[in-house]
């Protein structure tokens, strides 16, 4: 569990660049974006309404921060919606193959663990680095799907990557458990939303 919020949003780095003049305004509000895994929902219904929201507050540009996989697409879908609009987008995200397979305009590439995008945990000079970078991505992206990555590296375990939804690693029993606890959640959430359907 993730337990420095700075390492998935950058508010107060931003803050820091707002300070030292690198950017105007850091907007008094905030967005998220839900993670859904139809792509027609993001684009036709979600990132509607974060375009309307983003127009609502008169902002110019967008970082955005995904920390699962799925929010990594529904993220990116979501830059391209915010770009065709004039809003210009920067992605800060762990997993460069989904952003780059969807295709964005800007990605700065952390090759952190997943939920990490903003920088390292308690690292608060490295965090403001990381945002440094992507707001210049804004000034120095010259072409669509341009690509950066950080220089920072992880300093934690260094198998790490191997371990993310690795099911070669899992015991037959995990996975067992693992499949009830994913249905039961597809149970209850086909629940609430035949409830909310019949709700006037």
């Amino acid at each position: 569990m993730v337990d420095d919020q700075g390492s998935y949003f950058p508010l107060r780095s931003l803050k820091r660049l707002e300070e030292e003049g690198m950017i105007g305004e850091v907007s008094s509000r905030f967005y998220g974006l839900p993670t859904n895994r139809s792509q027609k929902t993001t684009l036709e219904v979600d990132a509607v309404q974060l375009l309307a929201k983003c127009q609502e507050d008169q902002i110019d540009a967008a970082i955005l921060v995904p920390n699962c996989p799925v929010c990594h697409q529904s993220v990116s879908l979501a830059a391209r919606v915010l770009e065709d609009a004039g809003i210009s987008t920067v992605i800060m995200g762990c997993a460069k193959d989904i952003v780059e397979h969807v295709g964005v305009p800007r990605l700065l590439f952390n090759n952190f663990p997943l939920g990490n995008a903003a920088g390292l945990p308690h690292q608060r000079s490295v965090q403001v680095e990381i945002a440094r970078l992507a707001v210049s991505m804004l000034a120095t992206a010259v072409r669509p799907r341009t690509t950066e990555q950080s220089p920072f590296e992880w300093h934690g375990a260094p198998d790490w990557q191997k371990d993310y939804c690795n099911a070669s690693i899992l015991s037959s029993e995990e996975i067992r458990l693992r499949r009830l606890e994913f249905d039961k959640s597809k149970a209850d959430a086909r629940e609430i939303r035949e409830n909310n359907s019949c709700v006037s």
